[in-house]
């Protein structure tokens, strides 16, 4: 009979791969606190989620512009709620408090699919410029992977000029 291959462990998300390699380092901050704008429906609902939205981050203070007076005043009773759920979802004490201003909350983080404009090709140098930054990672695999999602990343923006 043949050799019996160990099994192999199951792929693990790139999101993984990259919060276990940025841990302890300032980028892991930035990454944690980039997740903000992603979770915010997820914490406040849709219906906080249509009248306010963050609009920045410094030094743990998350600002959010919300669109009328009343819930405004809402709002700053939620507050500590939301603080706490929010980095309940982010996995540590990423925001220490919310400053609400008055303003129209922006748009969602991201628009729907079928508003997005079709990838395009990519240029020679931006073919180069994902060799050039991938070729340093030893496993092909993951060098692979970072390559694909360099390149969706890319097509996906307006060529630079």
């Amino acid at each position: 009979m043949g050799e019996t291959r160990a099994r192999m462990p199951r792929p693990r998300s790139v999101a993984d791969l990259l919060a276990e390699s940025l841990r302890g380092k300032p980028a892991e901050r930035r990454l944690k606190e980039g997740r903000i704008w992603l979770l915010w429906d997820e914490t406040v609902g849709d219906r906080i989620a249509s009248v306010a939205r963050p609009v920045g981050f410094r030094d743990g203070t998350l600002t959010v512009a919300v669109s009328n007076a009343p819930w405004m005043q809402q709002l700053n009773f939620l507050k500590r709620g939301i603080i706490e759920k929010l980095n309940a979802l982010l996995g540590g004490p990423v925001v220490q408090d919310i400053y609400l201003k008055a303003g129209p909350p922006p748009p969602p983080a991201a628009p729907p699919a079928e508003h997005r404009p079709p990838p395009r090709e990519l240029t020679g140098a931006e073919q180069e410029m994902v060799a050039s930054e991938t070729e340093s990672i030893e496993d092909p695999e993951l060098r692979e992977i970072i390559s694909r999602l360099m390149t969706k990343h890319l097509a996906s923006t307006a060529p630079e000029k």
